[in-house]
């Protein structure tokens, strides 16, 4: 029965080999890593583990519609927010309603304070109550210590962190955690998942991919990631994304391509053009100075350094290295 419930959990065959023990031996820990590069399972796995646990190892379907929809009186799902007009609000809320979204969002003290209210109470239905955390290594210090203090006493919940960049967590907070990790996808595997796909996003990457290797070499064998950077890349004006294909060769050039990159793109869509950037620059030059100017170029700008003067910095010195 536990085999079946990991059925569509593709190219994870260690995750699901020891979560299918746990949930077979019924010795699961209060709080669990998902490590590994995100859009490989991670968020599925985190789902199925969660229904072995409402129903005692097997496959249910209205547990499973009831989780996948985030709509079970036993789960608590917390992901990074905005703060928006005295409330925090998600990443898709957050698009919905345009709101400026120049510096990545955050998972906040209180955020925090209410999963562990949450892992404290009685839970309603199920045998102990859930929670998943994404991307934990968005914590500011005291989000990370109140999340510190919840893994010390961790009452009879069970807390799911899902992180693509563990190595960025508090090491007590690792030690605290069951790790289970998710490694990548290869090629052959990540065409199988994208084509099995019900939605038509996934036969616009591999179309895209197709025309675009620069998505596929970022994705890195994440299937979930290359659809999300088909997703992105399809939001940047194919203006911009030609003219970056051909870096500017005079100073103008450069002042003029910063202006439009900021007043074309929001914060997370210039971080993402960093990534992109990076990757066409090295397969056309196989050079590392463009690449770690970039590397600096991002971290200005995670650093809220003003992205129009960043951007302008970076692309003279770009030019000056072309010349030398």
């Amino acid at each position: 029965m536990v085999s079946e419930l990991f059925a569509d959990l593709q190219g994870q065959p260690l995750a699901t080999q020891v979560l299918q023990s746990a949930l077979t031996h019924q010795r699961l820990a209060p709080a669990y890593l998902f490590s590994g590069p995100d859009g490989v399972g991670r968020r599925l796995g985190a789902l199925r583990f969660m229904e072995g646990v409402l129903t005692g190892g097997g496959p249910d379907p209205r547990e499973r519609r009831r989780l996948e929809e985030r709509n079970h009186p036993d789960l608590l799902w917390v992901e990074p927010t905005y703060s928006h007009q005295g409330r925090l609000i998600s990443r898709s809320e957050a698009e919905a309603a345009g709101v400026n979204r120049r510096t990545p969002p955050q998972v906040r003290l209180e955020q925090i304070r209410d999963l562990g209210r949450f892992l404290a109470r009685q839970p309603l239905e199920s045998p102990r109550g859930l929670v998943v955390l994404e991307q934990p290594e968005a914590m500011a210090e005291g989000a990370a210590n109140a999340l510190l203090k919840t893994l010390e006493e961790p009452g009879h919940g069970l807390l799911i962190l899902l992180s693509a960049a563990p190595d960025r967590l508090l090491t007590t907070i690792r030690s605290r955690c069951q790790q289970i990790r998710f490694t990548r996808l290869p090629d052959a595997a990540m065409q199988t998942v994208l084509a099995q796909l019900p939605e038509a996003a996934g036969h616009q990457a591999l179309e895209v991919a197709a025309a675009e290797p620069e998505l596929v070499a970022l994705a890195s064998g994440s299937p979930g990631a290359l659809i999300e950077h088909v997703r992105v890349w399809g939001t940047i004006p194919e203006g911009l994304r030609e003219r970056l294909k051909h870096p500017p060769q005079t100073p103008l050039d450069a002042l003029a391509l910063a202006r439009d990159v900021c007043e074309q793109l929001e914060g997370e869509q210039q971080l993402w053009l960093i990534s992109w950037w990076q990757t066409v620059l090295w397969r056309q030059q196989l050079d590392r100075v463009p690449v770690e100017r970039l590397n600096r170029l991002r971290q200005q700008l995670l650093s809220f350094v003003q992205p129009r003067l960043a951007w302008e910095v970076t692309l003279l010195n770009l030019i000056s290295v072309q010349s030398s």
